[in-house]
């Protein structure tokens, strides 16, 4: 198997600082595992790298759709796949940094893309659940039987869990719920997976630290772009950072609330992408790189001694 490295965490612990060390120490070039930085134009509100961050080191899956695009999962497996054999046929380390689990998890193989192991995604999960407290139960069914007509018909109408996890499950692979295969997972890669974190008061410390960079950067532009596009309306355009702007934007809300739920919200991720780690990724090397940054040679020789290894 192709050896890779993977570098995991919740927002706002260095996972970007960190890849760039080992991709200029151990020749590495770097694929973003992030399913937000794929939009062209969304690069303050998902803390993209910047020219200057990525230090001329290459980077893949950035800026590689239009905000009006869908991305599935599946999509960005088949991609992070090729950009695997490119970076390795070159002689280099491919470097995987993202806090998207479910991506990484899938391209890993510990979760496959199928039926009832397709992963979560609550973004998905919420959009659905208010159309149908919107719309009713009839008019969500309808939704699904208009992309899985098979799995339509063993739902009943009023199941709507069922039927929102069957709309999940298509949005997330691009495949329907009713075509989905039942597999087992198993690794791809012989991958070294370092997780970064740190004490939860101080990481909530840094994401509201972040956010208000974020604003300072002109996030608020960013997001009325998108929102002039059809944010509500896309999938670009259901992430943390810009959602939360769209009731301001309709003057339905007031900038201290709509900040204050950004920051929530990203608290809240947060709390989930650890979650998800924890349970869904096995053997993942955990640091705190926040209050012991003295720890990164470390992390950097522990990784060349792997990727020396048979």
């Amino acid at each position: 198997m192709k050896k890779i490295i993977v570098i995991v965490g919740p927002t706002a612990v260095g996972k970007t600082a960190l890849s760039i060390q080992i991709a200029q120490a151990l020749n590495g070039e770097i694929i973003s595992g992030d399913s937000m930085q794929v939009y062209q134009t969304l690069d303050i509100g998902t803390a993209k790298a910047t020219p200057e961050e990525q230090a001329g080191i290459k980077h893949y899956l950035l800026d590689t759709k239009k905000v009006d695009d869908t991305f599935t999962v599946a999509e960005w497996v088949s991609e992070a796949r090729q950009a695997i054999d490119t970076i390795s046929a070159a002689g280099k380390v491919p470097i995987i940094v993202g806090g998207t689990g479910f991506y990484i998890a899938a391209l890993l193989g510990d979760m496959p893309l199928g039926g009832n192991d397709a992963g979560a995604d609550e973004t998905i999960r919420t959009k659905w659940q208010t159309f149908v407290d919107e719309f009713g139960p009839v008019a969500l069914w309808q939704a699904l039987a208009k992309v899985d007509p098979k799995a339509a018909e063993k739902i009943p109408v009023n199941n709507n869990r069922r039927i929102i996890r069957a709309l999940e499950v298509f949005e997330l692979t691009g495949v329907p719920f009713s075509a989905q295969p039942r597999t087992v997972g198993q690794r791809e890669y012989d991958a070294f997976i370092i997780g970064l974190n740190t004490e939860r008061s101080v990481l909530y410390q840094r994401i509201d630290a972040r956010v208000d960079e974020m604003l300072t950067q002109g996030l608020e532009a960013e997001a009325r772009t998108l929102f002039m596009a059809g944010g509500p309306e896309l999938q670009s355009g259901t992430g943390i950072g810009y959602k939360e702007w769209y009731p301001y934007f309709e003057q339905q809300s007031d900038l201290t609330t709509t900040v204050e739920l950004i920051k929530r919200n990203s608290r809240r991720f947060a709390k989930r992408q650890l979650t998800w780690f924890r349970h869904q990724i096995e053997a993942i090397q955990w640091f705190d790189l926040v209050q012991s940054p003295e720890q990164i040679p470390t992390i950097i020789k522990t990784a060349e001694q792997f990727l020396m290894e048979k």
